[in-house]
């Protein structure tokens, strides 16, 4: 069952965006990355963007080139409907994005349950790898400096590459970390004897297994290698995708890990319905599973978690510390951002 939440705030929507052109439109706010900073929180955003215009027998694609965000048109005769957020080109069986996205970067409040500031910083596409939009940011503060995974959506798929600041006001590209397809990378906080350590989500196009979570090590958080999975059982909420949440926090027992599973889609069209759940891993063996949850902590129960771009969708993404409380950020609905208050004893009780 879900566990009980202290409180649950709505930080921000669509409404409260610029688009990045004067002929877009933001239409969504979600699935932010957040860190503790001095004594602030601070979060960066993805916003998702498409042209306002609507063109009878035409779909419109937004995508960068240069550092500027332009968009075509394409018969709409040319193309197959697959959910609200893809079709599919007839002629060459690829998949294309109806929006894009990039990053922008929020303050919250003392007690991480407001917006303070909306600060006028982006995080936009610049390389090829980057043409149809950057998403998902989440991030861990390692010796000083805030580590940025993303991922990087292109002709050549989604990619997860690496940004880093000390500001939020620079951010200093590394490049791609780990190739199509594969997103969802989150770093562990420290070291693990002598290497760094991340979960990834690469993507089994040939079906020979269910969705996985696996683990990789690095000595310079840029190369990685020993890739092995992270095994625990298969059930029915985390059927259709599975994928690391936020970034692990260290507790007494080990690795605490939040993250999202998917049900598989029933009808053409659909999505599923995307929950929240928790695995415990060994504090020195981070591929061991101590404890996880058997069932969702956390599902779509409030209108905005409910309706809204993509409906049925609580996808959480980043967590801070607070006393006896986690603040987990997460996106609602791929429409907004919202936070939910959980006690910490109570939700490391509800693993098994």
């Amino acid at each position: 069952m879900p566990v009980r939440r202290l409180f649950t705030q709505r930080l921000i929507g669509p409404e409260e965006v610029p688009p990045s052109r004067s002929d877009f439109e933001v239409v969504g706010v979600f699935n932010p990355g957040a860190v503790k900073l001095g004594d602030d929180i601070v979060l960066l955003v993805r916003v998702a963007e498409r042209l306002r215009e609507r063109r009878a027998g035409y779909t419109s694609f937004p995508y960068w080139d240069d550092g500027e965000l332009n968009f075509n048109w394409i018969p709409n005769e040319e193309l197959e409907p697959l959910d609200p957020r893809l079709v599919r080109i007839r002629a060459t069986g690829l998949v294309r994005l109806t929006f894009t996205s990039h990053l922008f970067v929020v303050r919250l409040t003392a007690d991480g349950r407001a917006i303070k500031d909306r600060l006028d910083i982006t995080f936009q596409p610049e390389h090829e790898y980057e043409e149809f939009g950057v998403e998902d940011p989440r991030m861990t503060c390692i010796d000083g400096r805030c580590y940025i995974t993303y991922v990087a959506v292109s002709r050549h798929g989604p990619a997860t590459a690496l940004a880093s600041t000390t500001d939020f006001r620079t951010f200093h590209r590394h490049g791609i970390i780990f190739c199509p397809e594969n997103k969802d990378v989150v770093f562990f906080p420290a070291k693990l004897g002598q290497h760094y350590v991340a979960l990834h989500r690469p993507v089994c196009g040939t079906p020979f297994t269910r969705p996985e979570m696996w683990l990789a090590y690095s000595e310079d958080l840029l190369h990685w290698g020993k890739h092995e999975p992270l095994c625990f059982p298969d059930t029915d909420w985390q059927s259709g995708r599975l994928g690391a949440g936020c970034p692990p926090v260290h507790v007494p027992e080990g690795w605490l890990v939040l993250y999202h599973g998917n049900r598989r889609p029933q009808c053409p069209g659909d999505v599923g319905a995307y929950t929240g759940g928790a695995l415990l891993l060994a504090a020195d063996n981070p591929a061991h599973v101590v404890r996880r949850s058997i069932e969702p902590l956390m599902e779509p129960e409030l209108p905005f978690e409910i309706n809204g771009f993509i409906p049925k969708v609580v996808f959480p993404t980043g967590i801070i510390e607070a006393g006896d409380e986690y603040l987990v950020y997460y996106g609602a609905a791929d429409t907004c951002t919202a936070v939910v208050g959980f006690n910490r004893s109570e939700l490391l009780a509800a693993l098994r």
